[in-house]
């Protein structure tokens, strides 16, 4: 179990909504940051820049290399109620990074956690689902089937 507010959030639940929010559009967050702009916290870590390296692997399962940098932006913030979130998102975007932080941290709360999982979570769970399916449609379009012509000739 993670040492979070609220002892009965499993990892898988945690892991879930973490991923949600590292992907989450920054329009999808701050329309939902309207209505929590009153929201007293204070910062354990601010929004900061910096770089990850990503690893491959040659044909997915062999030996471990060097693909390149990415930009994070990580953060971490804990609400008067002891509650703390915790935000990395991709790229160099501070907002995104502290609306994700918040919502990690209401999450966690019994008071608010239903609530944003209802405003939050879902629609943006399902958005990215049909995101991903509309892309996964566009690929299969392009599938091209190869086969090969037996000749007679030996």
């Amino acid at each position: 179990m993670l040492q979070s507010f609220d002892s009965e959030i499993s990892d898988a639940d945690r892991s879930r909504w973490v991923g949600l929010l590292a992907r989450a559009p920054l329009e999808a967050l701050e329309q939902w940051a309207a209505n929590h702009a009153g929201t007293e916290f204070e910062w354990l870590r601010r929004p900061e820049r910096g770089l990850v390296m990503l690893q491959g692997r040659a044909g997915g399962t062999g030996e471990r290399f060097n693909v390149g940098e990415m930009t994070v932006t990580r953060c971490t913030l804990r609400l008067q109620s002891g509650a703390c979130g915790v935000a990395y998102v991709q790229g160099h975007s501070a907002r995104r990074a502290e609306c994700s932080a918040l919502a990690d941290a209401l999450l966690q709360q019994p008071d608010t956690s239903a609530a944003v999982q209802r405003e939050l979570i879902d629609p943006l769970a399902a958005r990215l689902q049909s995101e991903a399916a509309l892309m996964q449609r566009k690929a299969q379009a392009t599938k091209v089937e190869f086969f090969t012509v037996v000749r007679g000739e030996d």
